[in-house]
């Protein structure tokens, strides 16, 4: 379907999308700005921020860009205040910044290891929501998606840590919905399974691995970016109703 076929259902809105100039963060952001959002994009690294933006608005996006490493204070304001200055707003926050600096026997991982995957992939995700939340009440409401994984449900072999930080997202959501729901905002948590990107790549291209997974599927594929942008996008549609909690559990 080209862009140009896509309903404008988010045309005015303006949405933040974290870890977003690759894999399933670019293809959100994509999803979001071909319905009509003015996204704002960021990742650590200058020049990925450089070439999503022209990427996007190479597609007739309205797109800014900032890098931004969420596991610190000062870059999550930068990245909220710039919105703000230059969008006017925000409307929707899509939390898909992770980490995961460990593989092994999770009774190898360290302190430092813990401290690291849980402060970026759990706490900075609930850190960037209360940030965006007063400047979404300001709008009569908005949506927050947060990006798990099927790991937080089944923890995968070699993951221990990474799987329990993806578990904590799923009750965070829980734990924000009855909350956000007073200010109109729906919070939603996705939950892809393994997707061909480039932070998962040492599990596709690992042939046991991904033999093993693809006799769980029923597709026998992996999922695609695309097909988790399209997922987020679906659950921003119209992020001025009524709440709702939907945690999506997305198997490739």
């Amino acid at each position: 379907m080209m862009s140009h076929d896509i309903p404008q259902n988010l045309s005015g809105k303006v949405a933040i999308v974290t870890a977003s100039t690759d894999g399933i963060g670019l293809a959100a952001a994509e999803a979001l700005g071909q319905r009509g959002a003015h996204v704002v994009v960021s990742s650590r690294r200058q020049a990925n921020v450089d070439k999503a933006v022209s990427l996007l608005r190479s597609k007739d996006i309205k797109v800014i860009g900032t890098t931004c490493n969420v596991g610190k204070a000062e870059d999550r304001d930068k990245l909220i205040n710039m919105t703000i200055e230059q969008c006017g707003g925000v409307d929707i926050l899509v939390s898909n910044a992770a980490v995961n600096p460990f593989f092994g026997n999770i009774l190898e991982s360290t302190e430092e290891v813990w401290n690291k995957i849980l402060g970026v992939n759990v706490t900075a995700s609930f850190l960037l929501t209360k940030l965006a939340v007063p400047h979404m009440e300001k709008r009569g409401g908005g949506s927050v998606v947060i990006v798990s994984s099927v790991a937080g449900y089944q923890p995968m072999q070699g993951l221990g840590p990474y799987s329990v930080s993806k578990t904590a997202l799923l009750g965070l959501t829980r734990a924000l919905a009855p909350d956000l729901a007073h200010s109109n905002i729906r919070i939603n948590c996705v939950a892809p399974g393994i997707i061909k990107t480039r932070f998962s790549a040492a599990l596709w291209e690992n042939e046991g691995v991904l033999e093993e997974f693809l006799k769980q599927t029923s597709i026998k594929r992996l999922g695609q970016p695309e097909d988790i942008g399209g997922v987020i996008a679906f659950l921003d549609h119209h992020c001025n109703r009524r709440h709702e909690l939907q945690t999506v559990r997305g198997a490739a």
